[in-house]
């Protein structure tokens, strides 16, 4: 044998012994125990799911082992166990047709987990779903587009231990059934439409830990037989209408962890059981109509709590030292009750830096300590601290409208003397003096005080003889007048009071002056096709003057509207110089019965008309405007309001806002109209008791429509209004007060949150194209809207605040300095968009107890709030009362408006 040969057969050697080894890797691979699918049916069912979900090939490959490498599908001895749905994407087929379409679920007998939470499945739950899954241990539908009821046949799923059905649009009754579910732990059915009484039959799940109904239209109360749930560790009922008290034997809830029973209108006192609820870290009953001041035997025995929520109800009494004992206290609001006191000089006993407080809108007094700046935020406006101001003046500390000396925005005088006087206590503006009550107020004391009395009444006298001799004066010479008169000249008689004066106007700042020739001409004599709409104050026609301008003509008919229908806006639009307003060309008097006031003609019209355009006339295809559009267009409507009421002296209410009276020119910039009922804020109730007295009959006629009901915050809720037009498409929601409107306006509100932006994706206009930067856009000018949409006009932002969260959207969705909780308006000029974040509540970290709170509190998610209580800044009364029945109602004084000024 050659050599050649030799090493020709080396080489045939070890390709064999390389192909011998090869063969031998992948007989080995082979024969590993992989799991794989050994059911032929479950196989069918998982690629019929795919069909029917649209689920995309790269989350399941179609030739592969789905135990191995399909997205969220877990095996056990080669049966599907598990089937998670959330996070997958859809193929663009998918998209386009997305269903509820899980009829092969039955053909996994062993399945213990299904999970679609933010995967959208819109349709209703079947019934055959709580009749064929018998083995389903977690079923997790949150945020599914799930809508319908509840089937009853859900009883029937035995093994259940968690259920999952939160952020959908589920209606109807919670159905009794969910009784029979002995093995469930967490139920979560909030924020849904769920309608009528909390089913009884829940007190029977004795394994339940986790309870969240919030945010549904529930009523009836809270059943009796909760107190049995010994287990549970989560109850959150807030944002309902359960009214009535809060039922005796919750003290049972031995282990309960979370308590929120906030925005429900529970009335009277707490339940003395609460005190055994010694493992509570939360407590959450803000925004009711509780009253009582038992309230230190509640904190003596609850010192686990890390979060207290007690804001806007009845509680009155003294903040006692159990409260500030509490060391692992993070998070407290009390604001909006009657609570008195002082602030303790002791706040050791907590982490400060660590600790939000809420003290706002109380009877608190005395004097502040100067460690205030160690708190991460406190807020401690509309009580009676005095002295002076604490030496840290960080935007952290809100002390406004107190009785501090030397800082702006504090309460006046009489006030604050007023409220120590009639507690009995020392009042000294510039200097810290001690609170102790004076057992006998000094001799010297009550002699000055008897001088200022006497020289008090003694004045008032002088000043009643006085006005009784100038309107003995007034009288003569109106008699003296009158008989000067023709018949024909004096007022008619029996007819009740005389007529108001009129409205006199500087016509030289009004425009030109046309003549009823003219007038005629440019609208081809009223003719109907120039006819725009019928306003409120007069029919709107378009015009052409002789030159060839457009113009816009109102036609007032004296005989319906009256006089000053027409004067007031004259008188108005020639002291307004602003760009955002509708230019007033001229106006024509000559005529005695009709008078008629020129605007500049507005190219595209108001934006009731102009949000869709048409753009074939074949088809009859329209295009809304684009969110650039939109957004400019609220940008331009809020300049123009924040000019009314804070660069005008006295501030003006425009009383008709809505999307009829906001015109747009050729490049879409605002111009507001319908100025007819604008008047200056709170009309002639602001005048002194002196003018009052003095006012003679011939001045105290009708009142004018700038009634005392005519505030700013109206034109806030109005504009919140359009807002929302604007947000969602539905134009035409700002001019309708219908029960139809007041639903659609309840219902959208619930789907802005300041903790969840892919809510707004549920109420956003569809015919929008927005990417994610828009999207965050979108969003927070939901949450400006929902803001300025308070059902409490003191906690609505201004507009100056408005105009500023519409410049720069991103800082109301971004910054975090919202998170004091309830921080009003008035008190939080310091940042302003704390001011959009009266309505909201701080929804603080969740506790981090281990494995319990993951379970727990991870799985059920807080709820914004919204509304609350007014507070007046200078009332210390201890009887506060408010109406909280409705979640949105219209605002109280426009309904003033409507009863008192029919001519609007």
């Amino acid at each position: 044998m050659t050599k050649t040969e030799a090493l020709f057969k080396r080489e045939i050697s070890v390709i064999k012994s390389k192909k011998l080894f090869s063969e031998r890797i992948i007989e080995s691979v082979l024969t590993q125990q992989v799991p794989q699918l050994s059911s032929n049916s479950e196989w069918r069912a998982l690629q019929d799911l795919r069909s029917s979900l649209g689920i995309r090939a790269r989350d399941w490959p179609r030739k592969t082992n789905p135990c191995l490498n399909w997205t969220g599908i877990e095996c056990q001895n080669g049966r599907v166990i598990g089937i998670n749905l959330s996070g997958l994407k859809r193929t663009r087929l998918g998209k386009l047709n997305p269903r509820f379409a899980i009829e092969s679920l039955p053909d996994f007998t062993l399945l213990s987990t299904f999970n679609s939470s933010g995967f959208t499945l819109p349709g209703s739950i079947p019934e055959w779903l709580g009749q064929r899954l018998s083995n389903l241990q977690i079923l997790d539908l949150r945020s599914s587009s799930i809508y319908g009821s509840i089937p009853s046949s859900i009883g029937g799923l035995s093994g259940l231990s968690s259920l999952y059905l939160s952020d959908n649009s589920l209606t109807g009754l919670i159905p009794a059934a969910l009784g029979s579910l002995s093995s469930l732990s967490i139920l979560d059915l909030s924020r849904n439409r769920f309608t009528g009484r909390i089913p009884s039959d829940i007190s029977a799940l004795g394994n339940l830990t986790g309870l969240d109904l919030s945010s549904n239209y529930l009523s009836g109360g809270i059943p009796s037989g909760f107190g049995s749930l010994s287990s549970l560790k989560f109850l959150n009922l807030s944002n309902n209408s359960l009214g009535s008290s809060i039922p005796a034997g919750l003290g049972n809830l031995s282990q309960l962890v979370v308590l929120d029973l906030g925005y429900n209108s529970f009335s009277g006192s707490l339940p003395e059981d609460l005190t055994r609820l010694r493992s509570l870290q939360r407590l959450s009953i803000g925004n009711n109509e509780l009253e009582g001041s038992s309230l230190d035997v509640l904190f003596s025995n609850l010192t686990q709590l890390e979060y207290i929520v007690l804001c806007q109800n009845y509680f009155y009494g003294e903040l006692l030292d159990n409260l500030w004992a509490m060391s692992h206290l993070r998070y407290l609001d009390v604001s909006g009750n009657n609570f008195t006191g002082t602030f303790p000089n002791h706040t050791a006993s907590f982490n400060l830096s660590d600790a939000v407080f809420n003290l706002s809108d109380n009877l608190l007094y005395g004097n502040l300590f100067s460690g205030l700046g160690k708190f991460q935020s406190i807020d401690l406006s509309s009580n009676y601290f005095q002295g002076r101001a604490p030496n840290d003046t960080r935007s952290s500390i809100i002390v406004t409208y107190n009785c501090l000396s030397s800082l702006p925005r504090q309460r006046n005088l009489e006030d604050c003397s007023k409220f120590y006087f009639e507690k009995d206590l020392f009042f000294d503006n510039d200097a810290h003096k001690p609170l102790e009550p004076p057992l006998v107020k000094p001799a010297k004391n009550r002699k000055r005080l008897t001088y200022i009395m006497v020289g008090l009444f003694g004045g008032l006298g002088f000043i009643v003889i006085l006005a009784a001799g100038v309107l003995l004066l007034m009288k003569t010479c109106s008699i003296g007048s009158r008989k000067h008169q023709s018949p024909n000249e004096r007022p008619a008689q029996g007819g009740g009071s005389e007529p108001p004066p009129k409205v006199y106007v500087d016509m030289s700042g009004v425009g030109e002056s046309f003549s009823y020739e003219q007038i005629l001409q440019a609208t081809c004599n009223f003719s109907d096709e120039n006819l725009i709409k019928q306003g409120h104050s007069g029919d709107i026609f378009q015009g052409t003057l002789e030159c060839g301008y457009p113009v816009v003509i109102k036609k007032v008919n004296l005989n319906s509207f009256g006089e000053e229908s027409y004067m007031s806006e004259l008188d108005l639009l020639g002291k307004i110089t602003h760009p955002r307003f509708v230019p007033l060309l001229g106006h024509c008097l000559e005529n005695e019965n009709e008078k008629f006031l020129v605007y500049k003609y507005m190219p595209n019209g108001d934006l009731s008309n102009s949000f869709y355009r048409l753009t074939n006339s074949e088809d009859d295809s329209i295009q809304s405007l684009d969110w650039i559009t939109r957004l400019k267009i609220a940008i331009g409507t809020a300049e123009a309001l924040s000019y009314l009421h804070n660069e005008c002296t006295p501030p003006l209410v425009h009383r008709d806002i809505q999307a009829s009276s906001i015109f747009l020119d050729d490049k879409y910039e605002v111009r507001l109209g319908s100025l007819s009922e604008v008047c200056a804020q709170g009309g002639d109730y602001h005048k002194n008791i002196i003018a009052r007295f003095l006012q003679t009959p011939q001045t105290s006629g009708r009142r004018p429509s700038g009634s005392s009901s005519a505030i700013c915050a109206y034109d806030v809720y109005c504009f919140g209004k359009v807002l929302l037009e604007l947000v969602t498409g539905r134009i035409g929601i700002s001019s309708s007060n219908d029960a139809h409107a007041k639903k659609w306006l309840i219902n959208t509100l619930s789907f802005i949150s300041i903790y969840e932006k892919a809510l707004v994706l549920k109420i956003v206009d569809q015919s929008l194209i927005i990417d994610e930067d828009l999207l965050e856009e979108v969003w927070a000018v939901a949450i400006v809207a929902k803001s300025c949409l308070n059902p409490k006009a003191s906690r609505r932002p201004s507009m100056r605040h408005v105009l500023k969260a519409l410049e720069n959207p991103f800082k109301v969705v971004r910054e975090e300095n919202f998170s004091s909780g309830r921080l009003r308006t008035t008190s939080s000029m310091n940042s302003w968009t704390a001011a959009f974040f009266g309505s909201w509540r701080h929804s603080s970290s969740e506790s981090s107890n281990g494995q319990m709170n993951r379970e727990i509190i991870g799985g059920l998610k807080q709820t914004e709030r919204t509304g609350s209580r007014s507070s007046g800044a200078n009332d210390h009364s201890s009887s506060h009362k408010r109406t909280s029945s409705e979640v949105f109602p219209e605002p109280i004084e426009i309904q003033d408006i409507e009863k008192q000024d029919g001519s609007s």
